[in-house]
């Protein structure tokens, strides 16, 4: 089961800290998390491609706000304007033991 953040804020320049409810702490670069991020203008609908280049994105990116949808996702207004990804819990957790470094257990 996957758990649930309780805790997303700015922990660096570079980093958003993501904590879990199973007490495991992770800083994920907010570049990735902007890379992947799910919505229909970053993954084409029906391939499933990513359509956004990494290289596009600027190292300078953060996330300039966050916002809870109910108790599943998370959607993050970006530095760039960029504010239509739904981050579902779950994606969060895959993509902190994936591209992020885990800081506390």
């Amino acid at each position: 089961m996957t758990p649930n953040p309780t805790q997303i804020q700015p922990l660096s320049a570079t980093e958003i800290l993501l904590g879990w409810s199973n007490q495991d702490q992770f800083a994920l670069p907010y570049i990735e998390l902007r890379f992947y991020c799910p919505c229909a203008g970053c993954v084409d609908e029906h391939t499933g491609q990513r359509t956004v280049d990494r290289s596009s994105i600027s190292p300078e990116i953060r996330a300039t706000d966050v916002r809870l949808i109910g108790r599943y996702a998370v959607q993050l207004t970006w530095s760039d304007g960029h504010d239509t990804g739904m981050y579902h819990y779950d994606r969060l957790w895959e993509l902190c033991q994936k591209q992020g470094r885990k800081i506390k257990s």
